[in-house]
Order: C-alpha cells, then structure tokens, then sequence
C-alpha cells in the first residue's frame, strides 16, 4: 500500500481502479448491468470529468487565494525562492491545465444534452430557469477561463520571473495576476451556486 501511496501517479490510477470496481459492485448489486457507452452514459462521463477538472481548477484558485497568497508576507526573503521558482510553476501548470479541461468538458456536456444555446443566451433561445442558471454559471466560468489563460498566467510568468522583465513592470504583474485572481475567486462563489442551481433546483 505504501507504494502506491508514496507514488502520485500510482495513487492516482488506484483511485480510477477503485471507481471502475465501485461501478462493477454498484451494477452488481442493482442488477442494473455495467453502463454501456450509449448517450446518456457518455453525457454521464462527461459530467464527471467536469466535476473533477472543476474540483482542481477552483482547489487550486482557493488554495492560491487562502494559502499562498496570504502567507507570502510571512515567509522569510531567503525561503520565498522555494515558493516563486518550485510551488507556484507547477501548482499554476496543474490549475490552468484544470481550468482548460472545465471548460472543455462543460462545453461537451452542454452540446451531448441539448442546452448549450439555450444557457449562453441566458434561456433567451428557450429552456426557461434552468438555463438562465446554468447560463450564469457558464458565463462566470468562460470569464474566469479567460482571465485565467490571458491575463492571469502572462502576468505569473512575469512576475515569477519566467519572462524577464525589470522589477517595475514584475511588480505590476504580481499585482495584476493577484487582482484577477481574487476576481476570479469573488466569480467561484456565484459560479458554483448557479452551477449547483441549475441541477437541483430548477
């Protein structure tokens, strides 16, 4: 066991292992069979892909916002290092690649159940409250993508010093990557209600 859980690729394919066996126990005992990969199922997995890609990208958001950030001024100038040139490059590889991946699968299962016009029209093209609900939330979630790809990495790289700029324009991007990552993390909170709204409210 400990093999498996000093290795985080090993850990994380037994995670997948255990959730294939969770499904072959959960049919078994249902007697509803193994999902086949029809529609419903596919939209299914598609779902969960997005829960989990969104499990990372707001984790790591929050963790930027409530950690990191907050315990830089406390950190000693001769350990920050640690933080600008190991913790912060990779955490930022894992939360755009997060945040690429939310947004993708989200499009997917829109488009795989029929409302992906309907929620970026805010259910002007029809489907009533839940798609006004899960329009908010996809809007919310395609600005915080952006701001992520767009504003927020091109200023890390700068002020991490993965591109080379002079210390004025390193401390506007730390300020400006900084700034959009608590607007993103202000937009998490209706994002994820209207998300959670629109599949157990309306």
């Amino acid at each position: 066991m400990a093999s498996i859980l000093q290795n985080l690729r090993n850990t994380v394919i037994a995670g997948f292992v255990l959730t294939v066996v969770m499904v072959l126990i959960v049919a078994g005992v249902t007697k509803q069979g193994v999902p086949g990969a029809d529609h419903a199922w596919i939209a299914f997995l598609f779902r969960w892909l997005h829960v989990v890609s969104g499990v990372m990208w707001i984790g790591l958001l929050w963790y930027f916002n409530f950690v990191q950030i907050p315990s830089m001024p406390k950190i000693p100038d001769e350990q920050k290092p640690a933080i600008g040139k190991v913790i912060a490059p990779t955490a930022l590889f894992w939360f755009r690649w997060a945040a690429m991946a939310t947004i993708a699968t989200g499009i997917i299962l829109a488009l795989m159940s029929g409302y992906l016009l309907e929620a970026y029209t805010l259910g002007l093209a029809g489907g009533g409250p839940r798609s006004l609900a899960i329009g908010v939330g996809m809007w919310l979630g395609t600005i915080m993508w952006f701001n992520v790809w767009f504003v927020i990495w091109p200023n890390q790289q700068k002020a991490l010093g993965m591109v080379q700029v002079d210390a004025d324009a390193k401390a506007k991007a730390a300020r400006t990557a900084m700034l959009f990552s608590r607007t993103n993390t202000m937009l998490s909170i209706p994002m994820l209600y209207a998300m959670v709204s629109a599949q157990n409210i309306y």
